[in-house]
């Protein structure tokens, strides 16, 4: 069961753009939170990618 949203707090994902622009199969996602009161813009993080091994650019996707 699927957690509600509370108040401004908006559930997002994360896609890693150097995997995605690399043509290796697979995708690297994280889900993730934030306040969309604080932050109205999408965000970007640094997140580790298990499949290129390393830490890279993680974007917010609609």
């Amino acid at each position: 069961m699927a957690k509600k949203s509370k108040g401004n707090r908006q559930q997002v994902i994360l896609e890693c753009t150097e995997h995605k622009n690399s043509g290796l199969p697979g995708t690297s996602r994280y889900m993730t939170e934030k306040n969309k009161k604080n932050t109205p813009d999408r965000i970007e993080l640094k997140k580790y990618n298990p499949i290129m091994k390393k830490y890279t650019l993680h974007k917010e996707i609609k």
